[in-house]
């Protein structure tokens, strides 16, 4: 056949009556679009008498501009380099020992079973095989991830005095202080933040409502990469900056999000890549340390049966769940190990299992979201199975005039040779980190070299460790703060969510954290002498700190601050159904002193 039937283009001859070549052939020709010409033997054979009719049936075959013809798996490379970004394939065909053979192998094999093969790639990838495209699912990610950045700013800005402040439980001022005395240059990357410029009172709010007003910009796409890069920067800052009350796992988690939703924002691919990747992390390694752990309420399968009253915030649901039967809360133990451990692989499948495995996810963080206050977190989780769709899943879903819309407000993006290499060169570092850790994770000991590498980027907060609930706690220790004027009629200072009078029923406080109501919950788990901001937190309650006052839901000494303060211990237990139609929530039991009584003139 003459070039000229072709206008030099490349052709590609396969079976027109197999039903796999056809399935396949459509969804390259989507992918090369006019740059390669497709027909079935069945019509252009007779332009080829020198190639076999059995070599048309066994095989598809390439022939090049130059009438040079190739077949199999080399034909299906040569096609790919074709289009853009698979040209990779054809160079590990011809560059890479070993994988020709492996390829031709390969080829052959499916070419033997085509029925079977082309019934799982229908049910893989579903009848009408598209390239996917994800300039859908870059637009209502950035979006999504505006608002939950503006959540956790502005839930943090409304707290921060109280916490950080100048007259807060932990002064970031007093923070700053110690570490310029005793780390010199090397502060600024060990611990990067805005704050070594300025940690008054006003930088923490400029902080926090700069945050806040971004996030809204984020959200309207205005200005998305300049947002998210001052994002990064700002929430970073705030984790370093909030000490214990920003040591969480949702706040790197975000900051990690943040940043790959910047290479997101710049990257098609290598966004969608690496946010699978974190989310294969996050969602693998929470259910492999529930077993390394070696916690036998995990490995018995009873850890639910504790969880809905022990976990730190319950909702009103939570009361519910934890009457379910011994049975049901078993099987939910099991079934949150299969969604943990198992379906996070299918995270690396073709569309449809992918599809399970976000389904899956989905319901699991659905009902940690009804059962437990964990306030952005769970909804951040939820937007990271956004990714693990394509576009024309969600086209299939969304109302058209939304679509169009999200569409004409979301630019495309060609980075530049170099910049695709450093995404790359990126994205390499990151799996690379993430992998050490997670070996670490398992007890193993990388080679020094890999931990050095991990170690250097480690203040960036681009690569963390997750992992979830290793331990369960069997027990719901409450502290319960009381002022008093002579020692004799104590008042008890309450909290805005965590429990305390039994009459009240949990809260619901998504997508709000409630930071110091969180601490309380951990500081249980400890001595206070193990928690060095226990005692300053009630030195300041003696002194009617108006920022730490705002923190709390009731003081009983609004006017005049009480002489004595103390904290004690109890034991809480949910009530029974009966006691619960009385109005009663909550049973607890008086465990002792938590902490003793002390006032400003003792000193303490």
């Amino acid at each position: 056949m003459e070039p000229t039937r072709t206008n030099g283009l490349p052709l590609l001859i396969y079976d027109g009556d197999c039903g796999f070549c056809s399935y396949w052939i459509r969804y390259w020709n989507k992918l090369t679009g006019d740059r390669v010409v497709y027909e079935p033997y069945q019509e252009a054979a007779a332009c080829y008498p020198h190639i076999p009719v059995t070599a048309f049936q066994g095989a598809i075959q390439y022939v090049a501009p130059d009438g040079k013809v190739a077949s199999a798996a080399e034909a299906s490379f040569l096609t790919l380099s074709h289009a853009d970004g698979k040209g990779f394939w054809l160079t590990l065909y011809r560059k890479l020992p070993g994988f020709a053979a492996i390829s031709e192998w390969v080829y052959a094999l499916i070419a033997a079973h085509r029925t079977f093969f082309h019934r799982l790639s229908l049910l893989l990838w579903g009848k009408d095989h598209v390239p996917p495209c994800y300039d859908l699912v870059s637009g209502l990610f950035l979006r999504g991830l505006g608002l939950i950045y503006l959540f956790a700013f502005a839930s943090f800005g409304v707290q921060a005095m109280g916490l950080i402040g100048s007259q807060g439980i932990l002064p970031l001022s007093d923070f700053i202080d110690v570490l310029r005395t005793n780390l010199g240059a090397e502060r600024y990357w060990f611990l990067p933040m805005v704050f070594w410029l300025n940690s008054s009172d006003t930088a923490i709010n400029a902080v926090c409502w700069a945050g806040v007003a971004l996030s809204a910009l984020l959200v309207g796409n205005v200005l998305p990469r300049l947002c998210l890069f001052l994002l990064y920067a700002l929430y970073l800052s705030l984790v370093y900056a909030g000490q214990t009350f920003m040591s969480y796992q949702w706040d790197i988690f975000l900051v990690e999000t943040g940043f790959l939703a910047l290479v997101l924002s710049v990257s098609r691919t290598s966004g969608i890549c690496l946010l699978r990747w974190l989310l294969f992390r996050f969602m693998f390694m929470s259910g492999a340390v529930k077993i390394l752990s070696g916690d036998p309420n995990w490995a018995n399968l009873s850890a639910l049966s504790y969880h809905f009253l022990t976990q730190p915030l319950p909702t009103p649901l939570a009361w519910y769940a934890a009457q379910s039967s011994a049975t049901t809360l078993t099987f939910l133990t099991g079934l949150t190990f299969f969604i943990e451990l198992v379906l996070p692989f299918l995270i690396f499948f073709p569309r449809r299992p992918r599809f399970v495995a976000a389904f899956g996810m989905l319901l699991l963080e659905f009902c940690i979201f009804l059962t437990g206050n964990y306030n952005f977190f769970n909804l951040q989780t939820m937007l990271l199975c956004l990714p693990l769709f394509d576009d024309a899943a969600l086209k299939s879903i969304l109302p058209q005039r939304l679509t169009q819309m999200l569409l004409s407000r979301t630019p495309g993006n060609m980075p530049s040779r170099f910049v695709r290499s450093a995404i790359g060169a990126m994205a390499a570092l990151i799996v690379f980190c993430s992998v050490v850790q997670m070996d670490m994770r398992f007890g193993n000991r990388p080679p020094m070299a890999a931990i050095a590498i991990d170690q250097a980027i480690e203040p960036l907060r681009i690569v963390n460790t997750y992992g979830l609930f290793a331990v369960m706690t069997t027990k719901r220790k409450e502290i319960i703060i009381e002022g008093s004027n002579d020692g004799v009629v104590w008042k008890e200072y309450s909290f805005p969510y965590k429990p305390g009078d039994v009459r009240r029923a949990p809260l619901w406080n998504i997508p709000h954290q409630p930071r110091l109501d969180w601490q309380m919950w951990f500081a249980a788990l400890e001595s206070p002498q193990q928690i060095p901001w226990f005692s300053h937190f009630l030195q300041l309650i003696l002194e009617n700190s108006p920022p730490v006052m705002a923190l709390l839901e009731y003081n009983p000494f609004p006017d005049k601050p009480p002489v004595y303060v103390r904290a004690r211990f109890y034991d809480y237990t949910y009530a029974s159904a009966e006691d619960k139609e009385k109005g009663i929530w909550w049973n607890r039991r008086l465990l002792g002193l938590y902490f003793p009584a002390v006032s400003l003139s003792s000193g303490k």
